[in-house]
């Protein structure tokens, strides 16, 4: 991994004769509104430290640089490094990170750079990778504050929706268990270079300090709601199947001391009908 400070002279873009990459997802943000958009639903201010993931040619990058009290890009694209130092040139408190994001320290990062303000996360998500990205920073980004991102509309609907409708899927629920998440505006495809096929959408999620339901295990939790969503078709009896290491009379014992019907489908629960689930079903197993 390579880091870079922002006052290196370098080429201009221009002179880059870029190539886009469709195997990393590279879809460049050029519409200034929208850029103003995702700065202003961060609220970044002069003593947060901001992390941007995936910069591209430094749109937002510079913009947020101007607001920020610390910024640090992080972009897997070495061939970008170059064209990031020409636009962050006057931007002294920015540093470039040659690197794979899911592959960064991320509480190392916020530790090591952490000023007296909040620790904000910004960035165009490349959408193939979006959930793990997101997720990367719910579980190990201690500290985060706010994460206000770029994704595909669809992921954008899925993290957004309501609990017993088609859009809502496991990572609805996980990633309501760490975060309060809206909406702040849709991206018609038009604002990228190249021009994506889909529709686009900006979200703006702020961490929780304390878990909104209380359970022995985290990880379990996520199991149970991950069953749950295995097989939607389903019922949460049958699909609470697929855990393992239960017989299907405790699943029903489950259910019941839950005051779930088992015929419901998984989709229709809240994240608090799953906390209990997990909660009884951790019980069972150490009868």
């Amino acid at each position: 991994m390579e880091h870079y400070s922002g006052s290196q002279k370098n080429k201009n873009k221009s002179e880059q004769n870029f190539r886009f990459l469709k195997s990393l997802g590279q879809n460049f943000l050029q519409d200034e509104k929208v850029i103003f958009k995702i700065l202003d639903g961060s609220e970044i201010g002069p003593e947060d430290l901001v992390i941007e993931v995936g910069p591209g040619a430094g749109a937002l990058t510079v913009e947020a640089a101007k607001r920020a009290g610390k910024l640090i890009a992080v972009e897997l694209d070495k061939r970008l490094i170059p064209v990031l130092n020409a636009a962050l040139i006057n931007c002294g408190n920015a540093e470039i990170i040659n690197g794979d994001i899911l592959k960064t320290d991320i509480a190392s990062l916020i530790r090591d750079n952490r000023m007296g303000g909040k620790v904000r996360i910004i960035g165009n998500l490349p959408y193939y990778i979006t959930t793990p990205i997101i997720m990367k920073f719910l579980e190990e980004g201690e500290g985060v504050d706010t994460i206000t991102v770029m994704m595909q509309k669809e992921v954008a609907d899925r993290l957004t929706a309501a609990p017993g409708t088609k859009e809502c899927g496991a990572i609805t629920l996980q990633t309501g268990y760490f975060a309060e998440v809206r909406r702040i505006c849709d991206v018609p495809k038009e604002a990228f270079v190249p021009m994506p096929k889909v529709e686009s959408a900006v979200l703006r999620l702020d961490v929780l300090k304390d878990a909104p339901v209380d359970v022995p295990d985290r990880k379990f939790l996520f199991d149970v709601i991950k069953a749950g969503f295995t097989l939607r078709r389903k019922t949460l009896r049958n699909s609470l199947m697929t855990l393992g290491g239960f017989t299907k009379d405790q699943i029903e014992d489950a259910l019941k001391e839950s005051g779930i019907d088992p015929v419901r489908r998984g989709e229709t629960l809240s994240l608090e009908e799953y906390a209990e689930l997990s909660r009884k079903l951790t019980e069972i197993r150490n009868r």
